[in-house]
């Protein structure tokens, strides 16, 4: 009976905080914790940290495959990402040991050769950053973001997000 009750209560909890925008963040892309995905009010830009769904692509569905990406409610059946806008359409990123966006170095933004596992890892080419696309960075040295798949479509934007309550890992 307890833990009908108990398990009812969680259920509700997440139930609301799903219809409340609230995320739980479990990655160490960012501090750990509770976050609220906001809908945008003015134009994403460089530096806001955004929540995506991303698409649904070969390359994402290697991803999930190697776990790089949680489960969740997004297409496919992954978590949201969240990540800085480290670049917008037009821009140019250029990818070395490190990004250079517009030729200005990218701070944390060293490639890896292979992830934890020793698996290899392909960054992107580099590029104009095409219009209707977002290239998202996270500052954690083993980020799966940008420097590997790409800019992504701002289609799968879902808002900005804001730390409700964080802790760095």
């Amino acid at each position: 009976m307890v833990l009908g009750a108990s398990a009812m209560v969680v259920g509700l909890l997440s139930a609301a905080a799903l219809l409340g925008g609230f995320r739980l963040n479990l990655t160490p892309s960012e501090p750990l914790g509770l976050w609220r995905i906001e809908t945008p009010t003015e134009a994403i830009a460089v530096g806001d940290l955004v929540f995506v769904c991303p698409p649904l692509t070969p390359l994402f569905e290697e991803a999930r495959g190697r776990l790089y990406l949680a489960r969740g409610l997004c297409p496919g059946g992954v978590a949201p990402l969240i990540k800085a806008v480290a670049a917008l359409p037009g821009q140019h990123v250029e990818i070395g040991d490190v990004v250079r966006i517009d030729g200005k170095r990218l701070p944390s933004s060293r490639l890896r050769q292979s992830d934890g596992a020793g698996r290899p890892l392909t960054p992107f080419a580099g590029g104009i950053v095409p219009p209707g696309t977002l290239y998202l960075h996270s500052p954690f040295a083993s980020s799966y973001d940008s420097r590997y798949f790409g800019p992504i479509p701002e289609t799968g934007l879902l808002g900005f997000a804001r730390p409700v309550l964080t802790v760095d890992p």
